[in-house]
């Protein structure tokens, strides 16, 4: 399997937080992110069946029925552009142990590392390419849709980085904490060091608002597959 495309987000601080949305996104504060790699996309529906076929992975939720879904073995487009939804977190980390093992060495991104890459330098913007919904998401950003959109769908932020914080929740790395910012080291930050939750990102087509901020928050057991729920893998950067 051929690896999907990444791109190199810079190293340096930002503003992680915000003021005017949940307790958890407060305070603002600034934060250090070595330069790493991430995915340009989610992971697709024909990569994750890759990983299936080749390790007998239970399938996600609603796998051949769910919103969005083809039928098995029709992996042609669009459907293979649709990112893959239904996952838990611990089948993300199944995903990214798999990929390692081939040769294409990849993890969750942390969630500082996440919201870095999302703002792709717009500092306290609302959304990765500024305050205002971007005309390419569909129905203006109104939901909830029948399905989640193809991740090659609209333009990617100045990082290069397409359709994140829109369409599907993305898993992070981090166990979730509600205090944790006024706590967080400046630089690296990796989350809580335990926890009940697991922190995700971004937005989801089953929502009335079909996009967040770069600064929302979320979190479900890692245990959960929820039918909005996929993933992006990271990388580390290598001399």
């Amino acid at each position: 399997m051929n690896e999907e495309p990444f791109v190199r987000i810079p190293e340096g601080w930002f503003l992680m937080g915000s003021d005017e949305g949940q307790d958890d996104e407060r305070p603002v504060h600034r934060v250090w992110v070595d330069a790493f790699d991430l995915a340009v996309f989610p992971v697709t529906r024909a990569r994750y069946a890759s990983f299936l076929d080749a390790t007998g992975h239970t399938a996600p939720r609603e796998w051949a029925t769910g919103a969005g879904s083809p039928e098995p073995g029709a992996w042609t487009p669009p459907h293979q552009d649709l990112p893959v939804v239904g996952i838990s977190w611990l089948d993300a980390q199944a995903y990214c142990a798999w990929r390692t093992q081939v040769g294409h060495p990849t993890r969750l991104p942390t969630e500082a590392q996440w919201e870095r890459a999302a703002r792709g330098g717009l500092e306290r913007a609302r959304y990765p390419w500024g305050d205002e919904i971007p005309a390419w998401i569909p129905n203006g950003g109104r939901g909830p849709l029948p399905g989640p959109w193809p991740v090659t769908l609209g333009v990617p932020n100045a990082y290069g980085v397409h359709g994140i914080t829109a369409n599907v929740h993305e898993w992070c790395q981090d166990w979730h904490a509600a205090g944790f910012y006024s706590v967080s080291p400046e630089r690296n930050p990796a989350g809580a060091p335990a926890g009940v939750r697991r922190v995700s990102r971004g937005g989801s087509w089953r929502h009335a608002v079909t996009l967040s901020r770069s600064a929302a928050r979320s979190k479900l057991d890692p245990s959960f597959r929820y039918t909005d729920y996929g993933v992006r893998v990271a990388r580390d950067v290598t001399a």
